[in-house]
């Protein structure tokens, strides 16, 4: 995919070249001179004229007619210097490849130290690139009848850069891809129906990660469930043909299993609202509501091939809500495997109820640090938005840890207070000692704070990202559809960890 050349790449013959272009006084200065020389300054006239712009993502595209070895050019806006950062870099770099993808190119090169300024060096581009290339080329192939004609991929990239060490720019592509490769792994799986991605098609991918990563797998059918006393899990279960799963990854990269941090992802793998039953409108897109469980995997996969020197277990709770007659009903009392019994308000509510056994079976495998990730609410797009995921913690400093991942892996995250007040209202049933829907006010706290419950007094964060797991806008980094949001989040909370203070 990736081959590195140390040297300038205007003598080479590709099929196109990306050059990063800043907007500044002389746009063809320093390295890109010869690029100009060759056209006899035509390229600063067409900037001039608008032809070739160094606005922020604009591609301008010019065929070199044989003055260059390349049989034409790509010029990328990369915007003012002193702005460029590693999100514009990523951003631009998805711009370029979008276009040749639609170009239908095969090869071309990149100009990578073009792409480089005061705040970003050869090794954020190269690790900016590769991650683009898979975020943005990314597409789902559905299950549209196949056109014979053969689609031509973008399967060989070149990258010249004469600034840094080969090996090092290698090591960056890699990373980048890794986690490109990661995201785009969640996205098929959230796009995937409901009907071809069931519990126990969930638990197949765990295996065949456990098998191609080393990782110990656990899967949990409902006979050992009700061994443990799952009876949160159960309870969603019921008014299913499919049979649940609580499924478990572990990677070990310490010699002891300590300072465990637990990845809790919610599988629902399709939400009718159970008796709670949701609209005509709201119900369809449901087969997304396992883009937590999607996440989590997505993370693993990150971490299964980068292998940080840290411990992690992955939990994975699983079943889709659906409706009959043994279904979970409204008023219903459940006992969660923690012991603590829960009143059912709202059988629609079912996320938090299959997270609250999966919090505590991560404790029971030694999860010292917890996140859960879950399209828990739509209080969350109410508040928040859909480009940004919720999130609420009992752990200051644990917190900023996820904060700081988040923010490195653009994935933007925004705390939401828990009070006193708000765990007062999910403790207040007069039969049981929580109940799953204390009302709408409030409705994405209420969310996380009952999942607070089981986490206790083990540092944890609650991600919501019921308006960021999927879009229904094209971007620069990725199709509408599902966005994979918080595997790269994730990898890097495994990837950055340091033992947070108490």
């Amino acid at each position: 995919m990736f081959t590195v050349q140390k040297e300038k790449p205007f003598l080479k013959a590709h099929e196109s070249l990306i050059i990063g272009l800043f907007d500044q006084p002389l746009k063809f200065a320093g390295s890109l001179t010869v690029v100009d020389e060759a056209f006899s300054g035509e390229l600063t006239e067409l900037v001039k004229s608008g032809d070739i712009s160094a606005r922020e993502r604009k591609i301008s595209k010019i065929h070199t007619f044989g003055r260059l070895a390349a049989k034409r050019m790509y010029f990328v806006g990369l915007g003012k210097e002193k702005e460029f950062s590693f999100e514009k870099a990523r951003e631009a770099f998805g711009s370029v490849f979008k276009n040749i993808k639609e170009d239908k190119r095969g090869e071309t090169a990149v100009y990578l130290d073009s792409f480089i300024s005061e705040g970003v060096d050869a090794l954020d581009a190269a690790h900016a690139l590769s991650e683009a290339f898979m975020l943005s080329t990314y597409q789902f192939e559905g299950y549209k009848q196949k056109s014979n004609e053969p689609e031509k991929a973008l399967d060989s990239i070149t990258v010249y850069s004469e600034s840094v060490d080969e090996e090092d720019i290698k090591a960056a592509l890699t990373v980048g891809y890794v986690y490109g490769k990661g995201t785009n792994s969640a996205r098929t799986l959230v796009n995937t129906p409901g009907n071809l991605l069931t519990a126990s098609d969930l638990a197949k991918h765990a295996q065949a990660l456990a098998i191609k990563y080393d990782f110990e797998v656990e899967i949990l059918e409902k006979e050992d469930m009700l061994k443990l006393g799952m009876g949160a899990l159960l309870a969603v279960n019921q008014g299913s043909d499919e049979p649940p799963k609580m499924i478990v990854l572990k990677y070990q990269g310490k010699e002891e299993w300590k300072d465990v941090i637990g990845l809790v992802g919610k599988g629902i793998t399709f939400d009718t609202g159970g008796y709670s039953i949701k609209t005509k409108a709201g119900i369809v897109g449901m087969k997304t509501d396992m883009g937590g469980a999607a996440a989590v995997f997505g993370a693993m996969e990150i971490i299964g091939e980068l292998k940080p020197e840290q411990n992690v277990v992955a939990v994975i709770p699983s079943t889709d809500n659906m409706i009959n007659g043994k279904a979970l009903k409204p008023d219903d009392v459940i006992t969660s495997m923690s012991g603590k019994t829960i009143e059912v308000l709202n059988t629609d509510a079912e996320g938090r109820l299959v997270l609250a056994d999966a919090m505590t079976y991560a404790k029971h495998h030694g999860a010292n640090y917890l996140v859960d990730v879950a399209t828990l609410t739509g209080g969350v797009i109410t508040a928040l938005g859909t480009d940004t995921t919720g999130a609420l913690t009992n752990n200051e400093s644990w917190f900023e840890q996820v904060l700081e991942a988040s923010c490195e892996a653009s994935e933007p995250i925004w705390r939401l207070p828990i009070f006193e007040s708000h765990k007062k209202r999910v403790r207040n049933s007069k039969i049981a000692d929580l109940n799953n829907s204390p009302g709408s006010e409030g409705h994405a706290i209420m969310g996380g704070a009952f999942i607070g419950e089981f986490a206790e007094d083990t540092p944890w964060v609650h991600l919501d990202i019921a308006g960021t797991a999927t879009t229904n806008k094209t971007s620069c980094l990725g199709p509408s559809g599902a966005t994979g949001v918080m595997s790269r989040t994730l990898a890097l909370i495994v990837e950055r960890f340091e033992k947070p203070e108490k």
